[in-house]
């Protein structure tokens, strides 16, 4: 059953390795760079309504691994339509195209809760500790992000022709699919993939996820939040976990155009980091998928308190490295910020994951889960990235820039970041400070079942 959830993972985060981190280069090359905030808040717009109603829907039917087929097939057949519009029109119109991936995340982002309640119910009912065994099943999502990031980061299609290439010299580096629609289509058939998967798993027994009886119980929306909220220990991880959602979004919508944007200077033009931004943010996944296996020691050792604070601390020194780094001197910087990213992530959203399923009643894990999701990836990404974008676009601006070695010109995201990378650290830094002010409960999580 590991191994088969293993799989699982690594198909559904593929889908989101194809295009998340090289999605705004994209917007840029298609004309729309200066709206990636809201492309990148839609996430947090799609995750205050659909996960946590779904995730409700999961609990009643009894059935989370059937939702998570019909929604990965769903947001698949979107995903292939945008491809197409992004295809056949290199200028893109956001009216267009900006409800189409409004779209696809209503139908995608449950599958981040359904992926995880199905996979808690599915180890319960085979007899699996959740703490022990879902970070190493997890990690393989880590790993599907990864190869999808290094394929569209490195492969072309040009007249016909496919290849590799870690260079923007020449007609091929810049025909890479980490700078056009491609990488949409990669994600579309990644979605299929996963689909067909998801409807292959073994059904989830009712008992597995909760009691028959319970599953009965027809408490109202309202009375479900009220009921989440009503104990002080979890209405304050919340508060926190809408604070911290903001930072996922910063990191996934602006390094990579904010690397990439180094190739428009004469002196970084020509380096290997410049040219494949996407192959070096894959450093962060890799860091990801090491530190997952520290997160389920760390919480039996100092508990939730002390991890969700070193996840905060990461972020801000992740933000910090960015500002001060560059793909020259500054490389170890760059690199450095990646490699925190690990502990910045797992210590925040997996961590998180397991303590929400901890801590909630047994008739509301699924609940629970989505409304995690409402927190972080709703109303927190979508309300803190908007602001995150005004401050970007302040300093920064989309401009087109020659290319030293090839002569050719793209569109680059130009401008002073320092001030905005300063400002997101101090942001997080501050959040965790507030955090081990009001938040006092440091419940171990290894009895989680």
């Amino acid at each position: 059953m590991k191994a088969r959830l293993s799989l699982l993972y690594f198909l559904q985060f593929g889908v989101w390795g194809c295009y998340l981190t090289s999605f705004g280069q994209f917007l840029g090359s298609g004309g729309i760079g200066g709206r990636i905030a809201w492309f990148y808040a839609a996430i947090g717009i799609v995750s205050i309504i659909t996960p946590s109603l779904l995730g409700r829907l999961a609990d009643r039917i009894g059935r989370p691994e059937r939702l998570l087929g019909i929604c990965h097939l769903t947001a698949a057949a979107v995903m292939l339509a945008m491809w197409r519009y992004g295809m056949t029109h290199p200028q893109l119109n956001f009216s267009v195209f900006y409800p189409l991936y409004l779209l696809f995340l209503a139908l995608y982002m449950p599958t981040m809760a359904l992926a995880n309640t199905a996979s808690f119910g599915l180890l319960n009912q085979n007899g699996h500790n959740t703490v022990t065994s879902f970070p190493s099943i997890r990690i393989w999502g880590t790993v599907g992000f990864v190869a999808a990031m290094w394929f569209v980061n490195s492969a072309y299609w040009i007249d016909g022709t496919f290849g590799f290439s870690f260079s923007d010299n020449g007609a091929a580096g810049h025909s890479r699919f980490q700078y056009n629609a491609m990488q949409l289509l990669c994600s579309g058939i990644m979605g299929i993939l996963t689909s067909l998967y998801s409807f292959s798993l073994p059904s989830l027994k009712p008992s597995a996820n909760c009691p028959v009886d319970v599953l009965s119980d027809r408490v109202s929306l309202k009375d479900s939040v009220i009921a989440m909220f009503g104990k002080r220990e979890i209405g304050v991880f919340l508060i926190f976990v809408m604070l911290s959602g903001v930072c996922l979004q910063i990191s996934n919508g602006f390094v990579t155009p904010f690397i990439t944007h180094f190739s428009g200077f004469a002196e970084y033009a020509d380096s290997f980091a410049s040219g494949n931004a996407t192959m070096l943010f894959s450093l962060s996944q890799i860091s990801e998928a090491v530190c997952i296996l520290l997160v389920g020691i760390s919480l039996k050792w100092k508990g939730i308190r002390y991890v969700y604070a070193i996840g905060l601390l990461a972020w801000s020194l992740r933000f910090l490295m960015l500002g001060v780094g560059n793909p020259g001197d500054g490389l170890w910087l760059l690199v450095g910020s990646m490699l925190v990213y690990g502990l910045a992530f797992n210590f925040i959203t997996i961590a998180g994951h397991l303590y929400i399923q901890q801590v909630a009643p047994t008739n509301m894990k699924g609940f629970a889960q989505g409304l995690m999701m409402f927190m972080s990836n709703g109303i927190g990404a979508t309300f803190g990235t908007i602001a995150a974008g005004s401050i970007v676009n302040k300093w920064c601006h989309w401009e087109m820039s020659g290319n030293s070695g090839s002569g050719a010109q793209m569109r680059l995201f130009m401008g002073d970041w320092t001030y905005p990378w300063c400002i997101f650290a101090a942001y997080a830094f501050i959040v965790m400070l507030l955090w081990l002010l009001f938040f006092r409960k440091n419940r171990l999580t290894a009895n989680v079942r």
